[in-house]
């Protein structure tokens, strides 16, 4: 355990104690053949399940391995009585963690997911009853984010309502304990595409559209983000005439939903099959209007098909930007290149 113990605490800066804790517990130690830390999770009865090993070299790149026949149904982990439990990542992400925050730390529950897989997660909660707040604490970049608000679609689907995210201040929590220690840390990387899509969403406003020219205005307008404005300002103008609401009150409804149910982490497309969803929808929305009349059920459902439109159209402002920025970079990087 010495080359394990003396990574965990010189280069990771993990409290002694807590690393001591782990392995009198049988839930953390090292392998004899390459000196790999091994962090076991056990199953109700505290049987191992599932073992993942990480290399102590200092250079050149990690080795990290789930080990073959593991149970992913358990994970590394800690259950306390308070009630709340901490995902993480990886293990070392949940020992940093507990090292910044030590003040009682076996009272609560921690669990490292050993990527973004859920299977423990869930599998935990089914087993500790007592877990009433269940906190996230992935990575503070693109991937954490992304594994967040997904873990988090997944919780509330198994009916899991009580849930929050904690973010570190820089790349992740072992970057905050290290930056404690005087040793620069990894920055935290912003979720791009999300900020615009929700910036998109905020500067979109209600326009007053007459329904019988829905149509030939998404079909005229070349610009998506009008389009989008195009789109929810039609679905709030229909939902107002059987709802007892203003139209521009709807909008601002429906505004605020494309926001909440905006699945970034899903949103991995390119252009071209973005906006091929996008002329689907808007030959839907074109289809449905053709009638003369409109049964109630019929308009709520014109507005929903006209809320995707909005969603689409958004989401290919977004990518079309961050293409055009991406482009824009490699530019950029090109010249400077060709100039040294």
């Amino acid at each position: 355990m010495r080359r394990a113990f003396a990574y965990l605490t010189k280069q990771r800066h993990i409290d002694p104690d807590v690393i001591s804790f782990f392995a009198h517990e049988h839930k953390l130690y090292e392998d004899k053949e390459h000196h790999n830390i091994v962090f076991v999770g056990t199953d109700e009865n505290g049987k191992p399940c599932q073992a993942h090993k990480r290399s102590t070299v200092t250079f050149g790149n990690s080795f990290r391995q789930t080990v073959e026949g593991s149970d992913t149904r358990y994970s590394f982990s800690h259950f306390g009585g308070s009630g709340k439990l901490f995902v993480f990542e990886a293990p070392i992400d949940m020992l940093s963690f507990i090292t910044l925050y030590k003040n009682n730390w076996q009272e609560h529950s921690y669990i490292a997911m050993n990527g973004v897989y859920e299977n423990a997660v869930l599998t935990a909660l089914e087993s500790h009853s007592n877990i009433a707040e269940i906190y996230l604490c992935t990575d503070n970049d693109v991937g954490g984010i992304d594994a967040a608000y997904r873990l988090r679609d997944i919780l509330n689907e198994n009916g899991y309502s009580k849930i929050g995210r904690i973010a570190s201040q820089n790349k992740d929590w072992n970057e905050d304990l290290k930056a404690l220690y005087g040793i620069e840390p990894a920055p935290a990387v912003p979720h791009i595409r999300r900020k615009k899509y929700m910036s998109f969403a905020d500067d979109i406003k209600f326009s007053p559209v007459q329904i019988n020219r829905i149509s030939r205005s998404l079909s005229s307008e070349k610009n998506h983000l009008s389009a989008a404005e195009i789109s929810l300002s039609a679905s709030a103008v229909l939902i107002s005439k059987t709802k007892n609401i203003s139209a521009g009150e709807m909008f601002d409804k429906l505004k605020s939903s494309l926001k909440s149910q905006y699945k970034f982490y899903a949103d991995k497309g390119k252009l071209p099959s973005k906006i091929s969803e996008f002329d689907k929808l808007k030959k839907a929305v074109d289809f449905k209007l053709r009638q003369n009349t409109f049964s109630e059920s019929e308009i709520q459902n014109i507005a929903k098909t006209l809320f995707e439109c909005a969603d689409c159209a958004l989401r290919c402002h977004t990518e079309q930007l961050l293409a055009e920025e991406n482009t824009e970079k490699l530019s950029e990087e090109s010249s400077l290149a060709l100039k040294m």
